[in-house]
């Protein structure tokens, strides 16, 4: 018996030893690693999951990567392969140990045999938390009228928990889409749900309710929600979508509408709220977004063309309008604070953050829908000035599109295709005390290279949550394949 415990032991130690590779014989790279993600130099959150990353090269064998804080203590990750993959717990107390401070990282890789020490890179952890739960987006194939399995999901920001919130299982064929909750509280919680079992869904505390997709009154659907802060009330555009394809190479797809108008409903009184200033004859108006106190509505308009033969004529200002929600009541006028069409460009896709300071938004060439638009980039509004000003310091050659700030307004998320230019991914990047944002990073995964590149699904309408979405899914299938539908008026 005594034999055999000792044989038991060293088969151990042999094992943990394959498991665990330490570097010997070691070379001096005179160049940093190639890693992905790009987490060189990037601002992270303390509370924010590990940063894995796969160190990439020919004939990498493993991988032994060693991270210091200035603040002291380090942390290692090392395996029999390129993945470097942090302790979660190891890696929480380090962030936490050293906010405000620098993380340098040290990458060593055993390639084709022989181990290479690359130059350090450095990770600063901020001071500022991210201090929500998660992420809300639709994940979707980029198959455009067939949408094979898709849905709106939910992932933890702490750890690498990802799980659907609904799935269009519920009603095959069906595209699931204009997710939004109020001000990161999912307790409001709107989707709209396109097909034969359309629907527009929403959950204002313990109600649930599946209002009619279309209605007459409005001349199209309800989507591109946007909560009032008081929670009485979501602005919604109506809108009637197309798609068509380019018969050039660059450009694949195009989404435009025919007809679009903003209005504000109350989930309470099941009641639409229509102007005429909202509701015009010669303009489209879309994306509506209410300030952080409620008294502004934000949303876009351009002046009608023909459609699809002018499609490309199609630019949007940013407007706005007072909203009285003591009176549920417009104001007289309608503003515009970015004549993006005078500069030749169109903007969309307005978010305020919710500190009052800044409202992002997209910019294009032209259309409402850029997120096949190379061109598309990321600006932003001091909302104290009225300047506006294009973020270089995130924007990349390909398409930036969605975007959404957090709780705090220190941290936004959005989503580009400039990892291939085929699917769109998420990033964060957060704002400084002068306005200037941090090089983005790709929201961690596990595994980064295995998941990335397995994945055939596109990320987009990215949403901080300050908990988790408790939505009855089970509840939401049965009202959304019942033909019965809640109606709503017109005050």
């Amino acid at each position: 018996m005594r034999h055999i415990c000792f044989y038991l032991i060293i088969m151990v130690v042999v094992l943990l030893q394959g498991c665990t590779p330490t570097p010997d014989n070691v070379q001096k790279a005179s160049s940093k690693p190639e890693i992905f993600p790009d987490y060189a130099e990037v601002t992270i959150p303390a509370d924010i999951a590990p940063l894995n990353f796969n160190v990439l090269g020919d004939g990498v064998e493993a991988v032994y990567v060693t991270m210091k804080g200035e603040a002291g203590s380090e942390i290692i990750a090392s395996g029999r392969d390129n993945l470097a993959d942090f302790d979660i717990d190891e890696w929480h107390s380090l962030l936490e140990a050293n906010k405000g401070k620098a993380l340098s990282v040290t990458v060593i890789a055993k390639e084709n045999g022989q181990w290479k020490e690359y130059e350090p890179f450095n990770i600063f952890v901020s001071n500022n938390a991210m201090e929500d739960y998660g992420l809300t987006y639709r994940r979707i194939a980029p198959g455009y009228e067939v949408y094979s399995k898709m849905g709106i999901y939910q992932r933890c920001l702490q750890d690498f928990n990802e799980e659907p919130i609904i799935e269009n299982t519920i009603a095959p064929g069906a595209c699931i889409n204009c997710h939004s909750s109020n001000a990161t509280n999912p307790d409001q919680f709107t989707f709209h749900v396109r097909g034969m079992n359309g629907a527009t869904v929403v959950k204002d505390g313990e109600l649930l309710e599946a209002l009619q997709a279309r209605n007459d009154t409005l001349g199209g659907s309800m989507v591109y929600p946007y909560w009032h802060p008081s929670g009485k009330f979501c602005a919604y555009s109506t809108n009637s979508t197309h798609q068509a394809f380019h018969s050039v190479a660059n450009e694949r797809i195009e989404v435009y509408d025919t007809a679009s108008d903003v209005f504000v409903y109350n989930p309470q009184t099941h009641e639409i709220i229509k102007d005429t200033m909202l509701f015009t004859q010669d303009h489209f108006e879309t994306y509506p977004a209410f300030s952080p106190d409620g008294k502004t509505l934000y949303f876009v308009s351009s002046l009608k063309k023909e459609i699809p033969a002018e499609y490309k004529e199609i630019r949007y200002d940013l407007c706005s309008i007072a909203f009285d929600a003591e009176k549920a009541q417009y104001g007289d006028k309608v503003d515009t604070l970015f004549a993006a069409s005078k500069q030749g460009k169109s903007l969309v896709m307005p978010r305020p953050s919710y500190d009052g300071k800044y409202l992002m938004f997209t910019l294009a060439d032209y259309g409402c829908f850029p997120i096949w638009h190379k061109e598309a980039d990321l600006w932003l509004m001091d909302l104290q000035t009225g300047e506006s000003r294009p973020m270089d310091e995130v924007n990349s050659d390909d398409t930036e599109s969605f975007h959404n700030w957090s709780s705090n307004s220190h941290w936004f998320v959005f989503s580009s295709r400039r990892g291939d230019g085929l699917y769109t991914r998420l990033y964060l990047s957060s704002i400084d005390a002068q306005g200037k944002a941090t090089k983005p990073f790709l929201l961690p995964q596990k595994n980064p290279q295995k998941y990335y590149g397995e994945t055939v699904f596109s990320f987009n309408v990215p949403d901080f949550t300050n908990k988790k979405v408790d939505l009855n899914a089970h509840e939401a299938a049965k009202k959304i394949r019942s033909e019965v539908r809640v109606g709503t008026k017109v005050k």
